[in-house]
């Protein structure tokens, strides 16, 4: 494993705060050299903000899910509360306190097939660094992992807020893994955990410092924050940067254009642009592009639409989206629940309608 250094690193309010670096330089300091996508948390296609979240999913800022079991009830938003040089957050707020929690996290996720550059399982293993910026009312330690889901292994790192209240950068080396290769495939292989509460399942352990055969007693191990304990507790992350090498170097801004296009790839939204027919009085059979998504992508409905045949504009009486035939570059949709269409003519959905068709390809 690499040797861990203790380090200093000034954050955006002037103050130092401790981070875990290791010392040698980095030799990838290249463009392209960042492998999270929307790590400055500038994409929210699904939304700016999600109250009363109490279950595991994909809320506001794209690729960054809460994973959440049994501790208490949240708000998840897309914040402008930033450190200089950023304009978002990724922001978590307790609304209701479990002080007995089971698991609380967040997650971003990755296919094999974006990860053959760490050599995983062989003798040229590369280590990577993973920095970002965090904001929290609680001082404590918090811990993160790396998870290898296709070898059923792990390794973490722990972490310690120092200032409450403050931005402050952190920084994590972890040793390459010699043993288990990523699969080269579209499917999951590595997801990266910020573990911020849970319960003894999870904290009975020892941090797992060195890679291992995953052990869930490891996975919050080092954790001290206790986040889900008031409704007062907040916290925020951004500035999110994993790269090869074993030492963290400035964030890679991309364009907002190139990092929609990467967060696209597993969720998009579809409502503008929407044409197809009327197969009979109470439906319509969109024709649609979504070119490059991950993989074959499902389907559903924010709000309702209202489709046009030129002569009736029909909202749907409740929400209804049927796949008629897709694949990961496009297919048909069926839009049911309307009435008074007619058949065979053109269909087009009004861009004046509330509803979204939500495609997703996830994770």
């Amino acid at each position: 494993m690499s040797t861990i250094a203790v380090n200093a690193i000034t954050d955006a309010n002037g103050g130092n705060t401790t981070s875990i670096n290791n010392t040698t330089p980095n030799a990838y300091n290249t463009v392209g050299k960042n492998l999270i996508i929307n790590g400055a948390m500038q994409i929210a296609q699904r939304g700016t903000s999600e109250t009363g979240v109490t279950s595991s999913a994909y809320t506001t800022v794209d690729r960054f899910r809460t994973s959440i079991g049994n501790s208490g009830t949240w708000t998840v938003e897309q914040s402008t509360d930033a450190p200089d040089g950023f304009s978002n957050s990724f922001k978590q707020s307790c609304t209701t306190a479990d002080t007995s929690p089971n698991y609380l996290f967040i997650e971003t996720l990755f296919e094999g097939q974006a990860l053959q550059q760490l050599a995983k399982g062989t003798s040229s293993a590369k280590s990577v660094t993973l920095s970002f910026w965090v904001k929290c009312n609680k001082t404590g330690t918090a811990q993160v992992n790396l998870r290898d889901y296709d070898n059923d292994r792990l390794i973490g790192n722990t972490y310690t807020i120092n200032s409450a209240d403050t931005w402050e950068k952190k920084s994590l080396t972890f040793a390459g893994d010699t043993t288990g290769a990523f699969d080269n495939d579209n499917a999951l292989s590595l997801a990266i955990e910020w573990w911020f509460d849970a319960g003894t399942s999870f904290t009975s352990g020892a941090v797992p410092t060195s890679w291992e055969t995953r052990d869930n007693t490891d996975r919050a191990a080092g954790v001290t924050l206790a986040l889900g304990d008031a409704t007062s507790n907040y916290f925020s992350m951004t500035g999110v940067q994993l790269e090869v090498g074993e030492s963290a170097t400035e964030f890679e801004h991309r364009p907002y254009g190139t990092e929609l296009s990467l967060c696209q790839r597993y969720f998009r939204t579809l409502k503008s642009g929407l044409v197809g027919f009327w197969p009979n009085s109470t439906s319509a059979r969109l024709q649609v592009t979504w070119l490059g998504m991950r993989a074959t992508p499902s389907f559903s409905q924010s709000g309702t639409l209202t489709i046009t045949d030129n002569s009736v504009n029909s909202t749907q009486s409740s929400t209804s989206v049927t796949d008629n035939g897709s694949n990961a570059d496009g297919g048909q949709l069926i839009i049911g629940n309307l009435s008074g269409g007619t058949a065979n003519r053109v269909a087009a959905v009004l861009n004046a309608s509330a509803g979204l068709i939500l495609v997703s390809a996830e994770l």
